[in-house]
């Protein structure tokens, strides 16, 4: 695995297509916290994740990058419906931890995680090109020179949602990616984040607790709190009645899909 303010796990696979979970569990020590877990993520589709605090959100995502070790199956499945061993993942964290006083750029956060030699060995000429392409892809090409310490919520947001699609992955995995950012900065990684999926038919599997906003994007929804409670589309999901006893009335109850 290779840290890059978000995550990939490298591989040698092309056109995967989908993730297969089935009855996924997960232990630290005697404690569960996740038990019977099923999961089919298709091409294209963004499935989002919600539960209350402590109910195994991001030990989920930790489970499909291997990072925690789990019981039952996790099966990745090309589009010949041919099973994929080593699919590339991206990743965003809901935080990354740096020192904000350091001069380190945005352009020595994406030298540091996509190359092997110190940054202060490298030759960045062509390099950089790569960068700002990397960047623009959300909307980012003109924080390349600013230092992570400038960088507002959803600007370091973007940045390690640029770092996650280099090079563009089989499978996207972002827990809580926004968290603490204002309404417009949402607004703006969820369009992003959306409009990668459609124009690289990626599949997205989003930590969030932005429910109005999921119910705009998302196709699937996944309830979670220690296992599924409900599964399917934002409406179904935001009509059931495992949602209302987790989420209330303060829950949003809408959503088209």
């Amino acid at each position: 695995m290779e840290l890059t303010g978000g995550k990939h796990i490298r591989g040698t696979c092309s056109g995967m297509c989908c993730l297969k979970i089935e009855n996924l569990g997960v232990k630290f020590g005697k404690k569960v916290i996740l038990s019977d877990v099923n999961l089919h993520v298709h091409c294209g589709e963004l499935t989002a994740v919600i539960g209350p605090n402590g109910a195994g959100k991001s030990t989920l995502l930790k489970a499909i990058l291997g990072e925690v070790k789990h019981t039952g199956s996790l099966q990745f499945v090309n589009a010949f419906s041919e099973m994929a061993q080593r699919p590339l993942i991206g990743y965003v964290p809901q935080h990354l931890e740096f020192d904000a006083g350091a001069p380190a750029s945005v352009f020595d956060l994406f030298m540091s995680c996509t190359s092997r030699l110190p940054v202060w060995l490298m030759k960045p000429s062509g390099i950089r090109k790569n960068v700002l392409n990397a960047l623009e892809r959300v909307e980012a090409a003109h924080l390349i020179d600013r230092s992570l310490g400038s960088l507002s919520g959803g600007e370091l947001q973007r940045v390690l949602l640029a770092l996650a699609l280099e090079p563009l992955p089989n499978l996207l995995l972002l827990d809580e990616p926004v968290s603490g950012v204002d309404r417009k900065g949402l607004e703006l990684f969820y369009d992003l984040v959306s409009e990668m999926r459609k124009r690289h038919d990626l599949s997205i599997i989003l930590v969030s607790h932005d429910l109005e906003l999921i119910a705009q994007h998302a196709d699937r929804v996944l309830l979670l709190n220690g296992t599924v409670l409900s599964s399917g589309t934002p409406g179904e999901v935001y009509a059931s009645s495992a949602f209302f006893e987790i989420f209330g009335d303060n829950g949003f109850r809408g959503g088209s899909k």
